[in-house]
C-alpha cells in the first residue's frame, strides 16, 4: 500500500491506497515526493501516473480527518493536495495520467494538471466537494471541461464520463480497461523518443504560457474550504459522509 515507483526512461508512479485510493495526508506528500524525484532524475523522459484498483483516485481520506482531533489532518490534507497537484504540473518531464474508474476530487486535481490523459472506458470525472463541505480543484476541472459544464459539475456534484472529455479533446484516448496501462506507455514511448533536452524545455515553456497560475488559483479555492470549516459547514458535511458510509 502506498505510492510505488518503477524507474526508467518511462517512469511509472502508481497510486495504491485500497479500497478506493482515498489518500491520507501523508500519502499526498509521498506522491508529491515521488513525482518530483522522477522529474529530477536525468534518466526519466516521461512519467506515467497510474493507479491500482477499480478507481484512479477518490480524493482525500475524509475518515482520517474526522477521527483526528482538531484541524491537524485537514490542514495536512490541504497542503498535501497542493503539493501533489503542483508536483504533477511542475514535474520537469511530461506526465501522462492513466485514469480508470472514478476520478474524483483530488483525482481531478492530478489529472487536470497532467500533460496528457488516457482513460479507460469506465472512467468518470467529478468534484463531490460541495457535498463534502469543501471547495477546490475547480481550477483543474476547468482544464478538462468547458467553463459552464465545470460550474454545473461543481454545483451539482455530477460526474462526466471519459468519452465526453474525449470529445472535448482533453482526454487523448479512451481504451478498454485492460489496455489502459499499455496505451499510456505507448504514448509515453512516443514522447520518450524525442530529444530529452528539448522535451524538458518544452514542458517548462508550456507552463510559462499558461493563462492561469494553477498553484495560486487552487490555494485561493482552498481558502474557502477553511472558511467553511470555521463556519461548521465542513465538519457537518464530512460527518454525514462518514455516517452514510458505515
Amino acid at each position: 500500500m502506498g505510492v510505488r515507483v518503477r524507474s526508467g526512461a518511462i517512469t511509472e508512479v502508481v497510486i495504491d491506497f485500497p479500497p478506493v485510493n482515498a489518500l491520507p495526508a501523508a500519502g499526498w506528500f509521498e506522491l508529491a515526493g515521488a513525482l518530483t524525484a522522477a522529474g529530477a532524475d536525468p534518466g526519466t523522459r516521461v512519467v506515467v501516473l497510474a493507479a491500482e484498483g477499480r478507481g484512479f483516485c477518490a480524493g482525500v481520506d475524509i475518515k482520517e480527518m474526522q477521527r483526528t482531533p482538531g484541524h491537524e489532518a485537514l490542514l495536512a490534507a490541504n497542503r498535501g493536495c497542493a503539493a501533489a497537484f503542483a508536483a504533477v504540473y511542475e514535474c520537469q518531464v511530461p506526465v501522462i495520467a492513466a485514469v480508470q474508474g472514478f476520478c474524483l476530487g483530488g483525482g481531478v486535481g492530478l489529472a487536470g494538471n497532467a500533460d496528457l490523459v488516457i482513460a479507460a472506458g469506465d472512467a468518470v470525472f467529478g468534484l463531490p466537494e460541495v457535498d463534502r463541505g469543501a471547495l477546490g480543484a475547480a481550477t483543474h476541472l476547468a482544464r478538462l471541461v468547458p467553463h459552464q459544464l465545470m460550474r454545473t459539475m461543481v454545483y451539482t456534484c455530477r460526474t462526466v464520463p471519459a468519452r465526453d472529455l474525449l470529445r472535448f479533446g482533453t482526454v487523448l484516448e479512451v481504451v478498454p480497461g485492460a489496455a489502459l496501462r499499455a496505451a499510456a506507455r505507448r504514448v509515453a514511448a512516443e514522447v520518450a523518443a524525442k530529444d530529452p533536452v528539448v522535451i524538458r524545455r518544452a514542458k517548462e515553456s508550456l507552463n510559462g504560457i499558461d493563462p492561469v497560475d494553477v498553484r495560486r488559483s487552487y490555494r485561493f479555492e482552498q481558502g474557502f474550504t477553511f472558511e467553511l470549516n470555521l463556519d461548521g459547514a465542513g465538519d457537518r458535511a464530512r460527518q454525514r459522509f462518514v455516517e452514510e458510509s458505515r
